[in-house]
């Protein structure tokens, strides 16, 4: 392109003709996924069915070394006197199994976790869940919880989730 000014000083635009274009072909990759092969998929609840073989109570998952979690944990041990529930930490190795029971990742410490023989319980339900096993006044309040809906429940304890190191901070490890 070049730029022209003719006798009366307006600018006037010239074009040449445009250059050829080349178009570049390029091999497109598309990866297909495959179902996974049954020999390679673990089945989380048999692999996992020995924590309740001799001890059918549920166990709590919490994070290890967020404080708020720790301070649950104790709350739930001073409210538990028939010790109607276990724990354990997320991060152990016993903890990532069972989150994948649960369906979660092995590495997802984003919420507490509660796991019965038979089903998994996630964040603002996992707490309702473990208020019922409490003593007094407890399982009244979680049923008077439930009749929040379920989203609001779980925007208000993501909330607090996601700022739980912010505001309670952290231990290097699990104090429990």
């Amino acid at each position: 392109m070049a730029l022209l000014l003719p006798p009366l000083g307006y600018p006037r635009l010239k074009t040449t003709s445009p250059a050829p274009i080349r178009l570049r072909t390029f091999t497109r990759l598309v990866a297909t996924l495959a179902p996974p092969s049954r020999r390679h998929e673990v089945d989380w609840v048999e692999a996992t069915s020995s924590f309740f073989q001799k001890d059918t109570r549920p166990i709590m998952l919490f994070d290890g070394v967020c404080n708020l979690c720790n301070g649950g944990v104790k709350f739930v041990r001073d409210n538990d006197h028939r010790r109607r529930i276990r724990f354990e930490a997320l991060q152990s190795d016993s903890g990532k199994k069972l989150l994948q029971r649960a369906g979660r990742a092995p590495d997802d410490i984003s919420s507490v976790v509660l796991v019965e023989k038979n089903k998994s319980y996630i964040k603002s339900e996992a707490v309702l869940k473990i208020m019922e096993y409490l003593d007094l006044p407890f399982p009244p309040l979680a049923s008077f919880l439930k009749l929040v809906p379920l989203f609001l429940r779980d925007f208000a304890y993501d909330g607090v989730a996601n700022n739980r190191y912010n505001i309670f901070g952290y231990s290097d490890s699990c104090e429990l």
